[in-house]
């Protein structure tokens, strides 16, 4: 371990001489001099004042609380929203022979107690904690730190990601807001120690954001320090789905033109993830899938080689890559729309920290925007919030997304655009020519013009009048089985893919109240209509809520069709599977058809899902034995493992009755189903010649019970006497004798 280069009097508040700062800077990071803001929040936070830091990703926020752990007095410490951010930083700082350490629940209790005692000693060797909020809210640590700063080693407190603390942050401060108040509680701080220095950090702040986080903070006097928002190495391009003829191929050409270099692909959920993944992989691409519905060691794993470069391309929801140190990411594409530009700009940023020319291209679909919309219309928290309240964060988060749509459907310079949003002023001449609208201006505005044909295409307007009354589990949230919960953890529940089903829930909620019902059916019609235009499809006439909940011969398909994609991946992570593709997600189709038939698409759809998660991260052994256990379950149904498909429109042949088993005729039917089919076929023939439907009367629950006891009695007796053999049948009927005898006694 390199030893600390302390500067006489650091733990004071003089300015110290750059030289010397930037002698610690070489010695441990090895670079020759600060980038940006770098060296003005280090000299802040060492004169003893609190700072308000804006850097854009890849701008290097870490050095400005790493190097005055290194010159200060005492340990500095760092509170981060991400494990994963906390463990990259430390391994990175720990292999620079910087001290360092972090706590979380993932740790060992072993290595947590080493780490308390360290905090206890008159003299810790630690320069750096890492910590996450909800720790810093507990008494136990508090009491911790203010022993440390009672003594005088409490030097600086860093807040990382400090757009989380805001209530106006973007989406990912909402998630954060929503599910971890203890960040609002860290305006305690001040509190607890008024002359420690506090810095905080973030990459993303528009100005409502900055005035807010100072506020919660209560910082005093601080030094507000915003570097430009502007990423000259990366060139901005926006691709147009609706424009190509298969999306998974143009990315798939995208990364093999470039040539081997390291990429980052955004997508919304987690089964695009797993379908994008499989294709590149089969078009030779050297990727992986990661996402919350993995396990932890599959995460991790897919995590070490990337960042070892065994793997080129990763495949990621929107959380992957906050804190990885990785610089030398050439490409990031966004193959969904971003919820806001805040939200792009940091994840587009991943690419070129290393300051070398990279890309970023994203991916524009009118599907996509027509359901971030929607998800946005209808967020998660107007159950928990009032109504104004909850109104208030839908509006700002449509016109956070509205800049990604005038982003994407503007013919002038994206890179502007950009910086504009976050309030930055721009010369003219800053793009030079670095992204395609101000590159090809001529291809672009063909394109526009192209994609303003294509059917419900609304420029650069959120759609008005609908609003979805789905319910919000049905929107967010993926069903599963009771029976599953024992081998999925909490983390693997996802987004839902089945957002195309949602049009069908449409409600009004800006009709005015005085027009009438023939009004409002009108716009429920027109909404309906233009929907299946652009779906390219016909309305489809009649059917009520049975046909909406009934799983299609079609859907089954394009099930069985992802279950084998998902098997071709599990076959390239395992080497082989039990038995052959196709049979395999026949039985796993089956299986989930089975369980849900019943429940509806919606259920149907979600275990389907869930089932492709398992292939992700199922071992072999645990793959043979499902597939096992569902073949013998086949074997003693004897049917061929593929139930009847529910048909999309009644079935012609008269001979064809529900129930029937595959290849049963109506001969090889029981006599109850025949006389049920008698007395429907009567009652269709009544129908046919009054004109109206008449259905057969109610039986009352006596009748009923008496029916069922005489159906119950001839199957015995049919059975009986063609299966089983002739001892059985005495005795079977010796007991009847015997019931019979019981009665006459009694009465």
């Amino acid at each position: 371990m390199k030893g600390v280069l302390p500067i006489k009097g650091a733990s004071g508040r003089e300015k110290k001489a750059p030289k010397e700062l930037e002698s610690v800077l070489n010695r441990y990071f090895g670079y020759s001099g600060f980038r940006g803001k770098q060296l003005e929040a280090i000299e802040a936070v060492l004169s003893g004042r609190d700072c308000f830091c804006l850097m854009p990703t890849g701008g290097g926020k870490s050095m400005c609380y790493q190097i005055p752990a290194l010159v200060k007095t005492g340990i500095v410490l760092v509170i981060s929203p991400l494990i994963a951010l906390m463990e990259n930083q430390v391994a990175s700082l720990k292999n620079k022979g910087v001290p360092a350490e972090f706590l979380s629940s993932t740790q060992a209790s072993h290595t947590k107690q080493r780490i308390h005692e360290d905090l206890d000693t008159g003299n810790p060797s630690l320069k750096l904690l890492y910590v996450t909020p909800e720790l810093v809210a507990t008494s136990s640590f508090m009491a911790k730190l203010k022993k440390l700063y009672n003594r005088g080693l409490l030097g600086l407190v860093a807040i990382d990601e400090a757009h989380c603390i805001s209530s106006w942050g973007h989406d990912f401060s909402v998630v954060c807001m929503k599910c971890r108040p203890s960040y609002r509680k860290l305006s305690s701080l001040r509190k607890q120690f008024p002359d420690i220095p506090l810095l905080a950090l973030t990459a993303t702040a528009v100005p409502k954001v900055q005035k807010d986080v100072v506020s919660s903070l209560c910082l005093q006097n601080p030094v507000i320090l915003r570097a430009s928002f502007n990423r000259p190495n990366i060139f901005y391009e926006v691709r147009y789905k609706d424009l190509l003829d298969d999306v998974y191929s143009d990315i798939s050409n995208l990364l093999k033109s470039s040539g081997n270099v390291c990429s980052i692909i955004y997508c919304l959920e987690r089964a695009a993830c797993d379908d994008l993944s499989m294709h590149l992989s089969q078009q030779g691409v050297s990727c992986a899938a990661y996402h919350a519905g993995l396990n932890s060691k599959v995460r991790s794993s897919v995590l070490d080689d990337w960042l070892s470069s065994r793997t080129q391309v990763v495949v990621a929801t929107v959380a992957f890559g906050m804190g990885i140190d990785r610089q030398d990411v050439r490409i990031v594409c966004h193959f969904n729309l971003p919820k806001s530009m805040e939200s792009f700009y940091q994840e587009s940023g991943r690419a070129g920290r290393d300051q070398r020319p990279s890309r970023s291209v994203l991916y524009y679909g009118l599907d996509d925007r027509r359901r971030m919309e929607f998800i946005l219309r209808n967020p998660k928290t107007k159950k928990s919030q009032p109504s104004s309240s909850s109104n208030e964060l839908s509006e700002k988060a449509l016109a956070d997304f509205s800049q990604i749509i005038d982003y994407c459907e503007i013919s002038s310079c994206r890179r502007k655009k950009i910086i504009e949003s976050f309030g930055e002023k721009v010369q003219p001449t800053l793009c030079q020519r670095s992204c395609d609208a101000c590159k090809h201006p001529n291809l672009v505005l063909s394109r526009l013009e192209e994609l303003r044909r294509v059917p419900n295409c609304r420029f650069n307007k959120i759609s008005p009048v609908f609003q979805s009354s789905v319910k919000e589990a049905h929107l967010d949230t993926e069903f599963w089985n009771r029976e599953d919960e024992a081998s999925l953890s909490a983390e693997d529940i996802s987004d839902s893919d089945d957002g195309n089903e949602v049009v069908s829930n449409i409600a009004i909620s800006k009709v005015p109240a005085k027009a009438g019902l023939d009004a409002k059916f009108k716009a429920l019609e027109r909404a309906e209509n233009a929907y299946y235009q652009g779906k390219g499809q016909a309305k489809q006439q009649g059917g009520g809520l049975a046909d909406k909940k009934s799983i299609s011969e079609t859907l089954r398909d394009a099930c069985r069709k992802r279950l084998l994609d998902a098997l071709g991946q599990a076959k390239l992570r395992l080497g082989n599977i039990p038995c052959g593709d196709e049979a395999s997600a026949t039985h796993l189709e089956t299986e989930c058809f089975k369980k849900y038939v019943k429940a509806g698409k919606t259920f149907y759809n979600s275990q389907i899902a869930a089932t492709v998660r398992w292939l992700s991260s199922a071992t072999l052994s645990q793959m043979r034995d499902r597939l096992d256990t569902l073949i013998d379950r086949t074997k003693d149904d004897g049917a061929s493992g593929c139930p009847d498909i529910v048909p999309e429109s009644p079935p012609a042949s008269p001979e064809i009755v529900v129930g029937a088993r595959s290849g049963e005729t109506s001969n090889d039917k029981p006599q109850h189903i025949c006389e049920l089919k008698s007395s429907d076929e009567s009652a269709k023939g009544a129908a046919s010649s009054t004109g109206n439907m008449v259905l057969p009367a109610i039986p009352t629950f006596r009748e009923f019970l008496s029916q069922k006891g005489r159906d119950r009695a001839k199957c015995y007796s049919n059975s009986n006497a063609t299966n089983q053999p002739s001892g059985i049948r005495r005795k079977f009927s010796g007991h009847l004798d015997k019931e019979e005898a019981s009665k006459r006694m009694k009465s």
